[in-house]
Order: C-alpha cells, then structure tokens, then sequence
C-alpha cells in the first residue's frame, strides 16, 4: 500500500471507532480481516496513525474546525507528526486510493489555525469531565503532563534476573540499540522510529527464552517499590496476565511464597506460560464458579508479610498506550472502578498478618482512585497505616508526593503514570 492508501485505510477505521464506540484494536483487526490484501507493515502502520489520531483527537479537531475522522487524521499529521501543509495535501490527492484532495478550507486551517485559544481539555486532548481531577494532581504542570500523555509511550523491557541481568540483556539486543532506563535498575528503553512502528520483540531468542519482558518502567518501579524480598508469603491479589507476578518472582529469587490470583480468571490465561518461560515459582489460584464461590485465599487469611493490590483502574495513566480508552471513559465507569478498589483493599488487609505490608498501585492519574481509595481504608481499618516508601535518591527528584503515596507521570519520570502507597497491619484489629 501506498502512503496515501494507508491514510484512507486509517480515516475508514476511525470512522468504524466513531461509529460503534468500540476499542481500537477491535477495529483494526476486523479491518484487517477485511483486506487480507494488506500486509504486516501496512496494518502496522495504519494502527499507529490511527493511534497518533486518537491521541490529539480533540486538538486535531479544534485545528481543523471539524469533528469528522478525516479531519481528525489530517490534524493530527500536522500536531503529533510534525508534516506541514503542503506535504499533507501531496498526498492527499484523491489518485487511486489517496484520499480526496484538500478543500482550500482545510489548507487555510493547516496554514493558519493554532492552539493558543483552546481550552485546557482540549489542548491538553482529554475528556472535559476529568478536568478537575487532574488539576487537583498535576496543579500548574497540568498542560506540559497532559501534552507529554498525549505523546507515544517509549517500549521498555525488564531484564529477568532469573535468568540474566540487564548488561547481558543489552548486549544480546544489541542490534536494537536500547539504553538502560532512567530508574528502573533492571529495565533498558528500546527505541523506536518516527512512524511508531516498534520491532516485534516477541519473537527476538531472548524474549522466547525468558530473559526480558516487555514492561513498562512504570510498571517496574511500581514492583520494586512494593519491597518483596526472598523467603516472605507474597501475594499478588490482582495479577491479571502476571506482568508484576514476573517482577516478584525476580525480586523474590524463586525463594519463599509468591501466590497469584485475580477476581476475572479470563486476565489469568496468559499467565502460566508466562512463568514457565520466565523460570518463576508461583502458585497460581484461579477463583471458580460466581459470587458464592468459596475464597481462594480464605487459607491464608493473617499470613501474608506482602499483599500487591495492582487495582483495577480507569488506566487513566496508560492514554499514551490506549488512546482510545480515554474517550470511551465516563463518570459512572469511575465510580464502578472505585468500588471495585474499595472491596479489593479491604480483602488485601484481611490477609495481611501483623507488621505485614500491603502495596496499592494504580495505573491512573485520578485522585479519586488513588489518594482516596486509601484514605477510606484508613477510615474503615484502624489497624491499617500508611508506610513511607523508600525511594532511590535520584527517582525521588521526579516523583510527585501525595498525601499517601507517589505518583509517576510522564511528564516527570518518564513512564506511564502509577500511583503506589504501601501501607502496614499495626495487628489483627477490625478483620
């Protein structure tokens, strides 16, 4: 496919996403689907210039005066790809798949228009409706975090110290060029072209022999804040595809009692084979049946030194990544999710025995989410208190300190933006 093509391709999907409110990656697979003709490096690049769309669509519309995918697209080739205006109309010049040539509206608007009256939602391309809330986080970096959000998200991978340290990692990749991270001690950053399109570390030797995972550095310093250490009772309490499970394992040495679950036993598919190519010990408990169910953890309720609540979120912190969950976001989901986090710490204290830990991380931004969800168990558990986390010198510098825990963002540190808080179980009061 043509450059041109792809364009039309990429303005076909947007028009799918706006007119079914459905997740991007389910659009670009039934596209595909559609038009086997396409190869790998045609929906590969389509996937990012409809993500890079996505992701200044509010800035892209309010540039072009219109709302529609086509203006969408065409502003988004100029905020989040750099091209100018008369690069932009060569190759949209209706000829056999290119889109339709620009109107000499849309020229002006690429010559002309700016940001510079927008609204702060709309230059910094999020939901009006979370506003407040950001503010309340970001205070005056509100517009530099909110533009670095809307910016791709580096790929990052976490040697696995099971298996190899991060020089070996770097050496065998190094055809990649990756660099190590700014914090994280076991993470290295590789980078990726202009057009988005990142190499397919699945299928390098070294990922299929376990030595690296792809994760985020986020992601990582939230698992080395949390202080696992060999020979404890851990468990991860929402351990989903068992990104985080790995990290323990790794900080754990295989030594002692990792134990993974998940309230959604679908999220536990992947991992399995993740801990087998990895070489991580962990007992993986997978709930059945519904409600009434019996706990899967009720045996180790008061033993746990270290409970990982990696909460269900609205992955407000992620919108780099997931561009198109930001739109789809509305009030009632947050309060769904708040819910969800208030019964999932609550049961993450029962397990804790006395002078145990418990570790809540978030990948969002919203401090409803995080600052509160913690407050309200203080409230409702006396026994419970907040414990300061011990932070390198040098990621302290960056982190944004709350009223309970840290928040990383990608303006500071670089990463996705987590909140993580650890607390402890001064003794067995109101279990």
């Amino acid at each position: 496919m043509t450059p041109a093509a792809r364009l039309s391709a990429a303005i076909e999907v947007l028009a799918d996403i706006a007119a079914r409110r459905r997740p991007v990656a389910d659009a670009l697979k039934d596209w595909g689907l559609a038009h086997r003709f396409a190869g790998s490096g045609d929906r590969a690049a389509i996937a990012s210039l409809v993500y890079d769309a996505l992701r200044r669509r509010a800035s892209a519309a309010w540039i072009m005066g219109d709302e529609t995918p086509r203006a969408v697209l065409i502003g988004s080739l100029r905020l989040q790809r750099g091209l100018a205006g008369q690069t932009i109309a060569g190759l949209f010049t209706g000829e056999r798949f290119a889109p339709d040539p620009l109107t000499e509206a849309e020229r002006t608007r690429l010559d002309t228009a700016t940001l510079a009256d927008a609204p702060l939602h709309v230059a910094g391309d999020v939901p009006e409706w979370v506003l407040p809330s950001l503010v309340r986080i970001l205070g005056e970096d509100l517009l530099p975090e909110l533009k670095a959000l809307a910016r791709r998200a580096p790929l990052d991978i976490r040697a696995n110290t099971l298996k190899a340290d991060r020089a070996r990692v770097q050496a065998a990749l190094a055809h990649l060029d990756p660099a190590p991270t700014p914090h994280a001690p076991h993470g290295l950053r590789v980078p990726v072209p202009e057009d988005g399109r990142g190499p397919a570390l699945h299928v390098e030797p070294e990922f299929l022999e376990g030595l690296f995972e792809i994760q985020d550095e986020g992601s990582q310093l939230a698992a080395l804040l949390s202080g696992a250490a060999p020979g404890e009772t851990v468990i991860d309490l929402c351990a989903g595809g068992g990104g985080k499970t790995l990290a323990l394992a790794a900080m754990m040495k295989n030594r002692g009692r990792l134990v993974a679950t998940d309230g959604d036993p679908r999220r536990l598919a992947p991992i399995h084979e993740r801990l087998r190519r990895a070489g991580a010990v962990a007992e993986v408990r997978t709930p059945r049946g519904g409600r009434a169910a019996p706990d899967v953890l009720a045996d180790l309720a008061g033993q746990a030194d270290l409970v990982l609540v990696d909460a269900p979120c609205t992955g407000s912190g992620t919108w780099r990544r997931n561009p198109d969950a930001k739109w789809r976001l509305r009030p009632g989901s947050l309060a769904t999710r708040q819910a969800d986090q208030t019964s999932v710490l609550d049961r993450a204290a029962r397990l804790l025995k006395p002078g145990g830990r418990l570790v809540y991380v978030t990948c969002s931004l919203l401090p409803e989410e995080n600052d509160a969800a913690v407050a309200g168990l203080l409230a409702r558990r006396p026994g419970i208190a907040v414990r300061p986390l011990a932070l390198d010198p040098a990621l302290a510098t960056v982190v944004r300190r709350t009223d309970h825990g840290v928040q990383l963002t990608p303006g500071r540190t670089g990463t996705d933006g987590f909140y993580v808080a650890s607390m402890t179980s001064a003794s067995f009061a109101d279990r």
